[in-house]
């Protein structure tokens, strides 16, 4: 199964150039059952990478264009009267897949943002006193532009939260680029080999829980949550769902890297992504210093006792 990883990731590498940490990074977030968030300028490969991950677990997927007119019934479906059958019968919409790529999800207005993040955290979508469950796995990609582009809208706080983890991908290095230029146009009818099955991806899923997690690990994540909430650096701490969040990552992370049992070093691989878009800055001055989550782990000693 490790070689099928692996195989994963050098698979996504080929079309995702130079970027193997931000691949199993993704990877990372679709094992532990998690979303993953998104936030780059256009033409970064999001939806690439997105497209990729759906094609090597061999995921269906759809891709739903978030604009400002979007409405929530756009998304999750409609109740249809049948004249034949003289009652009404339920037609899903795009958001009934295993990957969905919620594509510049902060262009949408407020109230369809929370349509779709209540069927990320319920995995089901209830409509007209009936509930509709949504597949398994169930993974949603939302990608957001930089808040400084005209037409967004913000997620709040409380919706960023439910993206186990956020990852940007920037801009490629110089051989990379140049890797991508000198290769033929692509040919978007090509298709990414399938490596790992859906019930394959459900069992690792499964066997996080049975990856070994110490009590010097589980006191090093309380501390780092701890220090968020107590220190004047941070006016938005990690909650109990970071916590679990931190836990879940580090625990796919060590998956992705052979081993039943966390060390320190899966925590401090996770946590940028994890949890630097749940911490906001106190004072400017803080924010500008580093990122916010660096901060919390050159402040959080691993081995203290």
């Amino acid at each position: 199964m490790q070689t099928q990883i692996q195989q994963a990731v050098e698979q996504i590498s080929t079309l995702i150039l130079g970027k193997q940490q931000e691949v199993r990074l993704a990877l990372t977030c679709l094992l532990a059952g998690g979303h993953l968030l998104i936030e780059d300028l256009p033409g970064m490969g999001k939806t690439t990478l997105s497209h990729a991950l759906a094609q090597v677990f061999g995921l269906n997927f759809s891709r739903i264009q978030f604009t400002s007119d979007l409405l929530p019934a756009d998304m999750l479906g409609v109740n249809i009267f049948d004249n034949q059958q003289q009652s009404f019968r339920f037609h899903p919409g795009p958001i009934f897949s295993q990957v969905v790529l919620a594509d510049e999800i902060n262009r949408a207005s407020p109230k369809t943002q929370s349509a779709l993040l209540e069927a990320m955290e319920e995995h089901q979508v209830s409509l007209d006193g009936k509930t509709h469950h949504l597949p398994e796995p169930f993974f949603v990609i939302g990608t957001q532009n930089p808040v400084h582009q005209a037409g967004t809208y913000p997620l709040p706080e409380s919706q960023l939260d439910r993206f186990l983890m956020r990852v940007q991908l920037g801009y490629p290095n110089w051989q990379a680029e140049k890797k991508m230029l000198q290769q033929p146009q692509a040919d978007r009818s090509v298709r990414l080999k399938q490596v790992i099955d859906i019930q394959q991806l459900l069992r690792l899923q499964q066997h996080l829980g049975k990856i070994h997690a110490s009590e010097g690990i589980l006191d090093y994540i309380l501390r780092l949550v701890t220090f968020s909430r107590e220190s004047d650096l941070f006016a938005n701490a990690l909650s109990p769902r970071a916590s679990k969040a931190i836990l879940q990552a580090a625990r796919s992370w060590a998956l992705l890297h052979e081993r039943d049992y966390l060390i320190p070093e899966d925590i401090q691989a996770v946590l940028p992504a994890v949890a630097e878009h749940r911490l906001r800055a106190a004072l400017a001055e803080h924010q500008s210093k580093s990122s916010l989550s660096r901060q919390l782990l050159e402040h959080v000693d691993p081995l203290a006792a």
